[in-house]
C-alpha cells in the first residue's frame, strides 16, 4: 500500500486531496431491525486477515504522513448498514462475499434465527459496519 500512496502522491496535483474511505474491523453488530425496535443479535467475529489489513492500512497512512506526502485534515467515523430480508439471505451473502475477513459462530446464528422468528413482520437483518473517512491534503 505504501507504493500505491507514493504513486498517488506523485500523480496528485499540488494541494490535491486524497480520501481514505474504508470499513474497520471490530466485531460489527448484527441486528434485527424493524420500525418498532432494533435488537442486537450478536456480533461478527473478525478473522486475522481483516485485522491485518486494517493494521497495514493504518501503518501505511502513518508512514505517508511521516514522510510528509500527506497531511491529515479531517477524520471521522460513521456507521454503514448492510440489510437483508432474512437470516438466510444474510448468511448466503456473508458466506459468499465476506468469508475472507469475518465469520459468525453457530451460537450467534441461533440467536439471530430466534430473534428473527419473533420479530415484527417488517423486520430485516442488518450489520452495522464501522466506516472511516479521512481527508488528506498533498504536502
Amino acid at each position: 500500500m505504501v507504493h500505491a500512496l507514493s504513486e498517488i502522491h506523485r500523480a496528485l496535483a499540488p494541494n490535491g486531496i486524497l480520501i481514505d474511505l474504508r470499513p474497520l474491523t471490530g466485531g460489527w453488530p448484527i441486528e434485527v431491525a424493524s420500525s418498532r425496535e432494533v435488537i442486537e443479535a450478536g456480533r461478527v467475529s473478525d478473522l486475522p486477515v481483516g485485522l491485518e489489513d486494517d493494521k497495514a492500512a493504518n501503518e501505511s497512512m502513518a508512514r505517508a504522513e511521516s514522510q510528509k506526502w500527506f497531511t491529515r485534515e479531517r477524520e471521522e467515523y460513521f456507521p454503514f448498514f448492510y440489510y437483508w430480508d432474512s437470516p438466510n439471505e444474510m448468511k448466503k451473502y456473508i458466506d459468499e462475499d465476506w468469508a475472507d475477513f469475518v465469520t459468525i459462530d453457530e451460537e450467534t446464528w441461533k440467536s439471530i434465527r430466534s430473534l428473527w422468528a419473533v420479530a415484527d413482520a417488517d423486520a430485516r437483518m442488518r450489520v452495522r459496519v464501522k466506516m472511516l473517512i479521512s481527508r488528506w491534503k498533498k504536502s
